[in-house]
């Protein structure tokens, strides 16, 4: 069974005929499904960009959403919207559950969240733009000192943060343990590398100034804890957000496939499962 996989496709930055020709080389590929791991568009134009790919797939899309889905919005408000859209087609995880693909796989997802955990959030000078775009980071920010001539503080973000990996993990965990209680093989779409060891940028590993808002170690303690308790059951982890691509192996049976991806280009990998 051949599934495309794609992420950080931010399809905001291509017109309809790029968009389109996207489509249709995933159609040649007779690919049974398309998993995209987050990052599609932004909040404005999210959902008519999801309407796009329903009209020009004629195939199921599972869909994670990344940090750059909710520039402009909302954390609460984009989620209802993904909630609400009521599509034979497309799916969000992890509202879809666990999400069959064959006898013997399936797939579970979420999204994930830069929790601050690993690396130095606080002694990094790195201000992403989620601090600004999202309404929940904004205000969260503006609760404390300006940062290096930002009118937003760093130190009243980190809670924040944590709670939203530690979301994920929550939201995830009752899927993922399902999932391997019946499937030989699952796949966990995300967007937020679970790892530092796959919080991958031009082949390397990112610095400690990076790490912080690109890997979501709730969801990492999840996954190390769970899987390892599960040792017959070989699981794929599927991320980007970094844009760069390579695979780690973080236990005998759980690999992680971090996903490159260009601005401008939208592209895809196909999955044999």
């Amino acid at each position: 069974m051949k599934i495309a996989w794609s992420n950080d496709i931010h399809l905001n930055f291509v017109d309809t005929a790029v968009a389109g020709k996207f489509c249709a080389r995933i159609l040649k590929t007779e690919s049974a499904a398309l998993l995209i791991g987050g990052d599609i568009a932004e909040a404005s134009d999210l959902v008519t960009w999801l309407r796009f790919l329903e009209e020009n797939l004629p195939l199921p899309v599972y869909f994670v959403l990344g940090n750059h889905d909710y520039y402009g919005s909302s954390i609460a408000s984009v989620r209802d919207q993904v909630r609400g859209l009521d599509s034979e087609r497309l799916h969000w995880l992890p509202e879809a559950g666990v999400v069959p693909l064959t006898n013997h796989a399936c797939l579970v997802g979420h999204g994930g969240w830069g929790d601050s955990r690993h690396g130095d959030f606080l002694y990094s000078n790195l201000m992403l733009n989620d601090y600004f775009a999202i309404d929940e980071l904004r205000a969260a920010g503006k609760e404390g000192e300006p940062f290096m001539g930002f009118h937003l503080s760093k130190a009243p973000l980190k809670k924040p943060l944590e709670a939203l990996g530690d979301d994920a993990a929550r939201t995830l965990e009752p899927f993922l343990v399902d999932a391997l209680s019946r499937f030989e093989e699952v796949i966990v779409l995300t967007h937020v590398s679970p790892f530092p060891e796959s919080c991958l940028y031009r082949g390397k590993i990112s610095d400690p100034e990076w790490l912080p808002d690109f890997t979501c170690k709730a969801v990492g303690d999840l996954l190390r804890r769970e899987v390892a308790a599960h040792p017959d059951c070989q699981v794929t982890v599927l991320c980007g957000h970094t844009h760069g691509g390579g695979k780690t192996q973080v236990l005998p049976n759980l690999q992680v496939l971090t996903g490159a991806a260009r601005y401008g280009k939208p592209d895809f990998q196909i999955l044999d499962i």
